[in-house]
Order: C-alpha cells, then sequence, then structure tokens
C-alpha cells in the first residue's frame, strides 16, 4: 500500500521536460540570458519532482483507494507542480535558445487570438476554479477509477491549467500582454477566499458516487462518509496553505513592479528639471498637450506630459 510504482507514461514526460529545459537552459546561457539556480531547481524539483511524486509514490497508489489521497493528488497537481514548472521561466530559456528564427516564431504565437484569449487572466482564473468542481461533481472523478488512460490524461490536464494559471499570474516569461501585479493580487486573494466554497460542499455535501464506488473495493480504512470529510478538508485547507507561497511570489513581484515605475518617474523628473538649464533648451522647450496655458516659462513639471496632464488646474469659470 505504501509502496511505489512505476507509471511509464510519467517517467516519459518527467524525462522530456527535463532534457527540453536543461537544454534551452544551457542554449540560452550561450545566448547571454541566465537562469537562476533558484529558478532551475523550482522547475526540476518543486515541478517535475512533484509530478513524479504526485503519480508513483504510495500518493498515486492510494489516490485509486482513498478519497483524500486523490484529493492530495489533485491539489499537488494544480498548485505545486505548475508552480514550480512557471517559476523555472521554459518559455523565456526556449525563446532565448532558439535562435533569432526560434525567437521569431515564439514571438508571433504569443501574439495570436487564441494564444491571448487562453492566458488572459479571466480565462485562466475561470480555469483554475473551474477545473475541480467539474472533476469532484460530475462523472469525470469515477472515470479515473477504472480507466488508467483517463486517469493519467487527468493528471495533464490539471498540470496544464495550472501552469496556465500561474505563467499568467507570475508574468516571469514574456506574455501577450503584462498586467499589473496588483491587479493579480488582488484577484488570488478573491481566489484564495472563494477555493473553500468546494471544500464546503465536498464536506457537508451528499455522498459522491466516487467515493461510495472507492468504498466498496477496499474492507480497510475510515468509511466513505469520513473519507469524503477528510478529503474536503484536505482540498481545502490544503489548497489555501500551498497558495501562501504564490501569494509572497506576487507580493515580491508587486514590489518589484512599484519599485522600476518609481524609478522610472524620478529619472524622467530629474531629467525635467535638467533639461531648462543646458544652453539653449529653454527656448526650444516644447509642451505637447491640448492645454494652450502650458510653456516653457511655467512650473518644471509642465514640460512633462504625463505629469502637466495629471496636475493642470482648470480655468476659473468652467
Amino acid at each position: 500500500m505504501l509502496a511505489w510504482r512505476i507509471d511509464p507514461a510519467a517517467i516519459v514526460v518527467a524525462a522530456v521536460l527535463t532534457s527540453t529545459y536543461v537544454r534551452a537552459v544551457r542554449r540560452s546561457a550561450h545566448s547571454g540570458t541566465h537562469i537562476g539556480a533558484a529558478r532551475r531547481a523550482g522547475f526540476l524539483l518543486l515541478g517535475v519532482g512533484t509530478f513524479v511524486v504526485t503519480t508513483c509514490s504510495p500518493v498515486g497508489v492510494l489516490a485509486d483507494e482513498l478519497f483524500w489521497a486523490r484529493c492530495l493528488q489533485v491539489v499537488l497537481l494544480l498548485m505545486v507542480v505548475p508552480f514550480g514548472l512557471a517559476m523555472g521561466r521554459p518559455l523565456t530559456a526556449l525563446r532565448e535558445g532558439s535562435g533569432t528564427g526560434g525567437r521569431s516564431r515564439i514571438d508571433r504565437l504569443l501574439t495570436h487570438g487564441f494564444v491571448r484569449i487562453s492566458v488572459h487572466p479571466a480565462t485562466t482564473s475561470v480555469l483554475m476554479i473551474g477545473t475541480p468542481w467539474l472533476f469532484f461533481l460530475t462523472p469525470w472523478s469515477h472515470v479515473v477509477l477504472v480507466d488508467a488512460a483517463a486517469d493519467f490524461g487527468t493528471s495533464l490536464v490539471f498540470v496544464t491549467v495550472g501552469f496556465l494559471y500561474f505563467y499568467a499570474r507570475l508574468q516571469a516569461d514574456p506574455v501577450p500582454r503584462r498586467y499589473s501585479q496588483l491587479i493579480s493580487l488582488l484577484i488570488t486573494i478573491a481566489e484564495m477566499l472563494g477555493d473553500g466554497v468546494l471544500g464546503i460542499v465536498l464536506w457537508l455535501g451528499p455522498l459522491l458516487p466516487a467515493v461510495d464506488y472507492l468504498g466498496s473495493l477496499r474492507t480497510w480504512g475510515p468509511t466513505p462518509v469520513t473519507d469524503q470529510i477528510v478529503g474536503a478538508g484536505v482540498f481545502w485547507i490544503l489548497g489555501d496553505i500551498l497558495g501562501v507561497p504564490f501569494l509572497l511570489a506576487l507580493l515580491r513581484a508587486f514590489r518589484l513592479d512599484e519599485k522600476a515605475a518609481s524609478d522610472l518617474i524620478d529619472a524622467e523628473l530629474d531629467e525635467a528639471e535638467e533639461r531648462p538649464t543646458r544652453p539653449g533648451d529653454a527656448k526650444s522647450t516644447v509642451v505637447t498637450g491640448e492645454d494652450p496655458h502650458a510653456s516653457a516659462g511655467a512650473l518644471w513639471w509642465a514640460a512633462d506630459p504625463q505629469l502637466h496632464e495629471r496636475f493642470r488646474r482648470e480655468p476659473p469659470g468652467r
């Protein structure tokens, strides 16, 4: 029961991911793009390593016998594995290690309409929240118990959905469109609060057919009702706990974005202050915008289009 098993399909997927990523990282390093050791470890250990654990370790074995083990497997495949893969910046490594032609193809792919819709924050959020509901509350959860191919395919579905979600939110790789990390932060907090609804449904709801089926196959372990209650707790509580590192990563990305924006504004303000002190600059200063009252002799910030538009005053009488 606690023994490991060899899942050939999982081993092949893990080997392909590892070899492709390592080769891409080496090629990208030759082109001048270095992927940090922590990110490489995240991809290989947290991503690929956890994928092997969830499919070949006792977690994968017990998932065919206990509902709470299946819930644990779902959480790992949906949150831990894809988070590690996304932290490794695989698209950056692949893009920079593919040469000029490969970079152009990847850039064109990112501008495709289907890709833009697929990795939009709204799309990935719906997939991330909706997929577990479909899995647990439809016959899907029973199919994986009687069909090995469907079981492994479902594992790939969870990893794919999770990767799209973390790829769009972390934005560590090139994305079709960058969104403010503040938006991702607020959405993630709301999702962490909303994810508990499914846990409550599993806890207080009727016995699922898949749980009843598992209980009929064994003469040991908890009763089906207890098994479902424990599974609901695993999915709910563990899911929230594992969401904390992602939230911390978003906070760090938000701070970095704010610092970069602040540095950019400071540089623009410094340039605006220095511009009139140079010989001949005062006469050549051009003020853009629709406000006819701004001129080169106005306050220094009036020469900056963005700041002038933000701080301009409306004429009296309007």
